[in-house]
């Protein structure tokens, strides 16, 4: 082979590897945290299953179970 085309084909397998090299640095690399509109999405997700586990707590069934069992065990005899 001619030292023009072995240069040219060294310098397009260097090419390849450093693009082979910095895909699997990015896929190695993962996800370090969840991104501003993930962190939005995940705070109000939370915030309504507070709301909706709030409102069953203090439902009138629940609260009528809870207060009896508290009745129930302050009133053992020992």
């Amino acid at each position: 082979m001619d030292n023009t085309v072995m240069n040219q084909v060294t310098a397009d397998v260097k090419c390849r590897m450093r693009l082979w090299g910095a895909a699997v640095r990015r896929r190695l690399r993962g996800d370090a945290g969840m991104s501003t509109s993930e962190y939005a999405v995940g705070t109000l997700a939370a915030c309504a299953f507070a709301a909706i586990l709030y409102k069953v707590v203090t439902s009138g069934g629940v609260v009528t179970a809870l207060t009896q069992l508290i009745t129930k065990a302050l009133d053992v005899q020992f």
